[in-house]
């Protein structure tokens, strides 16, 4: 079986390049198991062709990524649709410097506004303006329509089993015990 660069772009129901990854290092070195291959190799491209995906549909809605985030963070607080840069810090993987850079674009863009807290003028919140919640309506549509396209070889059971083992993967990951050079602790 051939496996050019062309094949591993095509979807498959059996051997693919990682397959044959996994085959090639089990027959050079039968020695070891890189049975995490087929796991994490897939793991991996389909997080390539997610962020491909992504960076379309919200490119439609002239967002990125970290922009859409904190729309959508905006969004799922509920009417008035407003946050502190803490709160939108605290929920994400961000440095309150990283989301001040974001709201600074957002509010530039007319997407956002920023206001002071009447009783404490330290506490800042960021609020979507209409535009910014006719923007994130129609960009969460979008997105979720094209995950649901990304998904639809799953039923939903397989979907809701994905998850469960996914989540546990990521636990896993998590709890894994690493030194500081990369090596599992004993």
């Amino acid at each position: 079986m051939s496996h050019t660069g062309s094949s591993v772009d095509q979807p498959s129901g059996g051997d693919d390049a990682v397959d044959a990854i996994v085959s090639q290092w089990t027959h050079e070195r039968p020695d070891l198991d890189p049975s995490p291959i087929a796991l994490f190799g897939r793991v991996h491209r389909i997080y390539l062709r997610y962020q491909s995906v992504l960076t379309t549909v919200f490119g439609r809605h002239d967002l990125n990524s970290a922009s859409f985030d904190v729309l959508a963070a905006l969004r799922r607080a509920g009417a008035p649709y407003r946050k502190t840069g803490r709160e939108l810090a605290n929920g994400s993987l961000l440095s309150s410097a990283g989301v001040t850079f974001r709201l600074d674009r957002l509010e530039a863009a007319g997407l956002i506004t920023r206001q002071r807290d009447a009783e404490d003028r330290r506490v800042v919140y960021s609020q979507l303006t209409d535009q910014g919640l006719e923007v994130i309506n129609r960009a969460i549509e979008d997105h979720l329509r094209a995950e649901n396209a990304l998904l639809h070889h799953l039923t939903r059971e397989e979907r809701d089993e994905l998850a469960r083992l996914l989540s546990k993967l990521e636990r896993s990951i998590v709890e894994a015990d690493f030194d500081t050079d990369g090596e599992v602790a004993s």
